[in-house]
């Protein structure tokens, strides 16, 4: 499936396809390391990830969508949300971030603006992570005792805790508002995260046209000469690690 997804960003370099999937779930549901699964082969000057921070003061003041449509790819480009528009339907209504009125006018709106998308020819892929509460425990725990994924346990995460079926509720009214033919929602049992990466990837691939390009044949020719040695004047290398 790497292969693939190689394949398939070398169809979308070749025929100029624009191509957006987001990834939205709970708090740790895995949807970093389903980005990584996606995207560590592929040429970070193609597919690109975006993970946008609280919106600015300014930001505030703007047509909520505008943030993120700046980041929408140009053709040949593939762009992975982590998180998305979709925060106003899950964070932003269950932590109280935005109003009842806010939350209303982004679900009435949102189907308008994706199918926008769709038919100026972005291909639009909408994942939704799942993971059960006692999962959910067990990566929580884990990232506060592993001083290695610590700074992914934010206050809002410890917060949300406790409103695990808040956002139960939140998700099935955005699912109902916002699941349409032209940008339906897609759900991947993310419990067992491995099988889950496996499950979405395998899922996109599949919906993809036939991405079929060959790549170029390349010949590398013998070198005239013995290889070169690096050679150094004003300054040296600094000296290797010394490893135990």
């Amino acid at each position: 499936m790497q292969e693939e997804l190689v394949a398939m960003a070398r169809w979308a370099k070749a025929t100029g396809a624009r191509i957006v999937v987001l990834f939205e779930g709970r708090d740790t549901a895995g949807k970093g390391g389903a980005i990584h699964a996606v995207s560590s082969y592929l040429n970070p000057r193609q597919c690109r990830t975006v993970a946008l921070g609280p919106p600015s003061a300014r930001e505030q003041g703007e047509w909520y969508f505008q943030r993120y449509v700046q980041h929408l790819p140009s053709t040949g480009e593939i762009v992975l949300f982590d998180r998305s528009w979709y925060n106003r339907a899950g964070v932003e209504k269950v932590m109280g971030y935005a109003t009842s009125a806010q939350v209303e006018q982004f679900l009435a709106q949102t189907p308008a603006f994706e199918r926008m998308l769709v038919d100026d020819g972005i291909l639009l892929f909408k994942y939704w992570l799942t993971c059960d509460q006692e999962q959910q425990e067990e990566r929580l725990r884990e990232r506060r005792e592993d001083p290695l994924k610590r700074w992914k346990l934010s206050p809002v995460d410890l917060a949300a805790r406790v409103k695990y079926e808040d956002y139960s509720r939140a998700r099935a009214a955005m699912l109902e508002a916002t699941h349409s033919r032209h940008a339906p929602w897609t759900l991947v049992d993310f419990n067992d995260q491995k099988r889950g990466r496996l499950t979405l990837i395998r899922n996109l691939l599949d919906r993809l046209p036939d991405t079929r390009v060959d790549p170029p044949e390349i010949v590398i020719e013998p070198l005239e000469k013995a290889p070169a040695v690096e050679e150094f004047t004003l300054i040296a290398p600094i000296p290797p690690y010394e490893v135990p």
